[in-house]
């Protein structure tokens, strides 16, 4: 087990020689034999760092931990780096730190930041992956204020630590908090519950993992206090990285369909030897006989594609078509109504839940399509009264039904398949819906199998082409729409709204009640 405040104190195995010769009458074949044995061993050194280095490149976050790196480099400068210095106080001291605002000043200064914010969200970046460590509390972001925070030792940066952390060094650095006895190495609710939770699971070698711990108590008794402090917050916020509390954001979270997809071993093209391979990946027309290219080029010309001039406009159509309803751009508030966007208020998305005062933007946006029409719970009320009056109110009845029968639980799909049938498309239905002879008898087909949820499918779509065609285009020309919008107008414009109302109606009926109870003095009043 080699655990993070080993590698923080940056111990390295230094020994001592390997005595080859005894003497000047010692051999030239044991000096070969030493020779060999570190030229064996510096190969084998340089096969596991290439090994290690490999690794490295193979970890998804590789690249943007290479440019934080390059960043904390320059950082750390000793010229025109951070300075670091040793806060001191009444009761405490802070060695090797810096303040927020300080780091947030250079990021600004010496990088391409555009505004304090973005400058901010760079250092919670480099926070977010490790190399930044907060001197007090467990948030690994940096705030732009007199915070102190300081650099993390290289030996516990994210690219040079291991893939898998053992659990067992994370039991050494919990049980060696609990050693030490300080007030400030105190676990919190969340790491006395793993610590609990490793015990049980490591009960076979916890003795041997009390003994390193104590070991290493040892050790940090010893050392210079300043530096101390140091060890231990890097150490704390090495497993703070590798090891969050609950519900904390992890930066390095690998996510493993992504990590498996990249070690996945390339296919080679399926060619001969003999045959030129040029760089890069193949196009499948290239291995094609001639006749055959030619025949799938034909066909990639007859394909239809949209340019981006034309995807520009449609999406600048879409903008200038819905900016005056979109809240989050400055349109569609009313008079007196409060961005919910940047206020806590929730009046404006009330008002677009309310069945009855319906405002009049809502009832605009009717009339871009039938799909914001049967969106909106309103407007779907409103379509079907005006359908009823045109006696078609079964066919959104029908698309109710097919739409609803989508969500039900399967122990009651064919009981409610059998049930639409029956009311809609049935010989002797109560409410049948106009459908072609093609669709009915798709249909009848469809029943003679096992009912499922897309039982009524082709006739559902062409039920709501016929709506969309016809009796939507009819509904906005009707008068019965422009009545509604012209109400909305005059209510907008005259009438309270309706919580007013009510307050003003119980206000009413309780200055008749008192009125009627005072007798005479009521009278008067009238």
């Amino acid at each position: 087990m080699q655990s993070a405040s080993k590698l923080a104190r940056h111990r390295g195995g230094g020994g001592g020689g390997c005595g080859g010769s005894s003497g000047p009458s010692s051999s030239s074949a044991s000096s070969s034999g030493v020779t060999a044995a570190a030229a064996s061993s510096s190969v084998a050194a340089g096969s596991r760092s290439r090994q290690r280095h490999q690794q490295q490149q193979q970890q998804p976050n590789a690249y943007i931990w290479s440019k934080l790196e390059s960043l904390l480099e320059r950082l750390q400068n000793e010229d025109s780096g951070v300075t670091v210095r040793t806060v001191k106080s009444f009761m405490s001291c802070q060695p090797s730190c810096f303040t927020g605002a300080e780091l947030c000043a250079w990021l600004l200064s010496n990088t391409d930041a555009d505004d304090a914010q973005e400058a901010c969200h760079v250092a919670s970046m480099l926070a977010a992956h490790g190399y930044i460590i907060p001197v007090e509390g467990t948030a690994l972001a940096v705030r732009n204020d007199s915070s102190y925070y300081r650099f993390q030792t290289p030996y516990l940066w994210p690219s040079r630590s291991p893939e898998r952390l053992d659990n067992a060094d994370y039991a050494v650095y919990l049980c060696k908090r609990t050693l030490l006895n300080k007030q400030r190495l105190e676990l919190a609710n969340y790491e006395a519950e793993n610590l609990a939770r490793l015990q049980r699971m490591l009960s076979h070698k916890w003795e041997l993992i009390y003994l390193q711990a104590e070991a290493e108590a040892k050790v940090d008794r010893k050392q210079d206090r300043l530096e101390r402090m140091v060890l231990e917050s890097q150490e704390r916020g090495f497993w703070l990285l590798h090891r969050p509390p609950p519900g904390a954001v992890v930066a390095n979270e690998v996510d493993m369909r992504k990590l498996c997809r990249s070690k996945r071993p390339v296919k080679a093209a399926n060619r001969s030897a003999s045959f030129p391979i040029p760089s890069g990946r193949l196009s499948p027309i290239e291995s094609c006989e001639p006749a055959v290219r030619a025949d799938k080029l034909r066909q990639a010309l007859s394909r239809s594609r949209v340019k981006v001039s034309k995807a520009a406009e449609s999406v600048l159509a879409y903008y200038q078509q819905y900016s005056e309803f979109d809240a989050f751009i400055g349109g569609g508030l009313p008079d007196q109504c409060q961005n919910p966007w940047v206020s806590d208020s929730a009046e404006f998305w009330e008002s677009d839940k309310r069945m009855r005062d319906i405002p009049g933007r809502r009832v605009k946006r009717w009339a871009f399509s039938i799909h914001e029409l049967l969106r909106d719970p309103a407007g779907r009320q409103e379509f079907e009264k005006w359908l009823v009056k045109e006696v078609s109110g079964e066919n959104l009845a029908f698309w109710e039904a097919c739409q609803q029968l989508r969500r039900l639980p399967i122990g009651q799909v064919a009981r409610e398949v059998q049930r639409i049938y029956d009311t809609f498309l049935g010989p002797d239905a109560t409410e049948p819906v106009n459908v072609a002879g093609p669709v009915a008898e798709a249909v009848r087909r469809r029943m003679e199998g096992p009912p499922d949820r897309f039982a009524f499918e082709v006739a559902e779509e062409h039920i709501f082409q016929l709506m969309k065609v016809d009796s939507y285009n009819r509904f906005l020309r009707s008068d019965y729409y422009k009545d509604l919008l012209a109400g909305c107008k005059k209510k907008s414009k005259k009438r309270f709204p309706s919580d007013v109302r009510r307050n003003l109606l119980a206000g009413s009926e309780t200055n008749d009640s008192g009125g009627a109870g005072g007798g005479g003095n009521g009278g008067e009043r009238l």
